[in-house]
């Protein structure tokens, strides 16, 4: 776990220390803001899975908010608010059945080395939603991303927004939103990244078919 977590720190540090924690930061506030919060329960539950730097638990507007990372160095990293577990994914063991409202993931299952531990994840996620919660999952889009998505040595699971969907109908949730085309790859681009352009972005879905690379998929627990 040490040796992990060492490497985690270090992986984190230097992919996204150019990025710059503020901005980061102040993109996932209009991401939370105009897109995600009408996605979640004001007055719930969520769980960001594999938070990395918590720009998404930080800032969308739940209350009651968990995180789960390997990472130690995510803790100095979340609001006070975020009741943060250091630990695997795929034990939810400090989360009873049934007893969340939302689980969010973002560019967290292609690093799963294998499909058996993808369903291993998603039976553990199916597990702590409450009937007719709901799983949201962001991630790149190797159907659009063949030439890049091997670019990151610790990619090792391909998904497309097809694979994915029925990754989810597999494992017992019912697809209630696909969207094939969302965000751009990275942020590492020189896209611009002001909150207007962001929120214009946003408004404009025509332009996801364009620069869009990551799907966003939604699956729901079933309430029977």
């Amino acid at each position: 776990m040490s040796e992990t977590a060492g490497h985690l720190s270090e992986m984190y540090a230097k992919r996204f220390g150019d990025m710059g924690a503020e901005r980061r930061d102040r993109v996932w506030k209009v991401l939370c803001r105009s897109f995600f919060d009408r996605r979640m329960i004001a007055d719930g539950s969520v769980l960001d899975l594999a938070c990395g730097y918590g720009e998404f638990v930080n800032n969308v507007a739940v209350r009651t908010r968990y995180a789960v990372d390997l990472n130690p160095d995510a803790a100095g990293h979340l609001d006070p608010a975020v009741n943060f577990v250091r630990g695997p994914a795929d034990d939810l063991a400090f989360l009873m059945d049934n007893s969340l409202d939302r689980v969010f993931t973002s560019n967290f299952l292609e690093h799963l080395p294998n499909k058996a531990a993808c369903d291993r994840l998603l039976a553990e996620v199916r597990r702590v939603l409450k009937p007719g919660g709901r799983f949201v999952v962001m991630g790149p889009n190797i159907r659009y991303l063949y030439d890049r998505y091997w670019d990151f040595y610790d990619h090792a699971l391909p998904l497309s927004h097809l694979s994915m969907a029925e990754g989810l109908a597999a494992n017992g949730y019912r697809t209630v939103e696909v969207i094939d085309r969302f965000l751009p790859f990275t942020m590492q681009s020189r896209l611009p990244t002001a909150d207007f352009m962001v929120r214009a972005y946003l408004a404009l879905p025509v332009a996801w078919r364009v620069l869009g690379k990551q799907f966003l998929i939604t699956g729901e627990k079933p309430t029977r």
